[in-house]
């Protein structure tokens, strides 16, 4: 059985995407940000709670104070991208839930009053538009480096406030020379799937 998506749009999304760890310095604009917002706004969650929150690292002062929380190894890869998203979790996510679901507005205090529910909630959640996040840079033409190789706490103080949590950084661009790593395995479908 084939799939709905065109195969080169297949390719462009997973099949030929890899995290890339060097960029050209064609730069990254608001409209294109905005454009794979648009996009992967779409993505559901649970009760619609869209708890992601992106802070976009433009300015070079921003950068320098950004690379000194990256692990050794991703320091000059976030010092080099085009631009660079530092994404969190907002774990007073529920105060929006009012407007991003009307229909039970009274789903804010009824399952969401206790900050460590909203934690938990807002972890899982933001984590689910983390990854369309990627993809939507992937729709865009472009390469995403996500990354996890950082001092969170550092980033959070630096960059967020205690209301908010650091998933990961991404560097987006389009991919410079020798971007990609060698493809790793990836597990076969009769490893992850069971039928009962």
């Amino acid at each position: 059985m084939s799939l709905a998506l065109d195969p080169a749009a297949q390719d462009l999304l997973f099949r030929e995407a890899r995290t890339a760890n060097t960029f050209t310095d064609a730069p990254v604009s608001e409209e294109q940000v905005q454009a794979i917002y648009d996009l992967v706004k779409y993505g559901p969650t649970s009760m619609n709670q869209s708890p992601l929150r992106i802070t976009l690292v433009r300015s070079a002062e921003a950068r320098e104070r950004l690379v000194q929380h990256m692990a050794e190894g991703n320091q000059a890869k976030t010092a080099t991208a085009p631009l660079v998203a530092i994404l969190s979790a907002d774990n007073e996510f529920h105060e929006e839930l009012p407007h991003l679901f009307p229909h039970f507005p009274q789903a804010k205090d009824a399952f969401f009053g206790d900050r460590g529910v909203r934690e938990g909630q807002a972890a899982l959640n933001a984590a689910l538009q983390a990854a369309y996040f990627i993809i939507g840079v992937r729709a865009a033409g472009l390469a995403a480096g996500p990354m996890t190789g950082l001092d969170f706490e550092g980033v959070r103080k630096e960059f967020l406030d205690d209301d908010h949590t650091p998933l990961m950084v991404v560097n987006i661009g389009k991919p410079g020379e020798d971007a990609w790593y060698p493809r790793s395995p990836r597990l076969e479908f009769d490893q992850v799937v069971t039928t009962v």
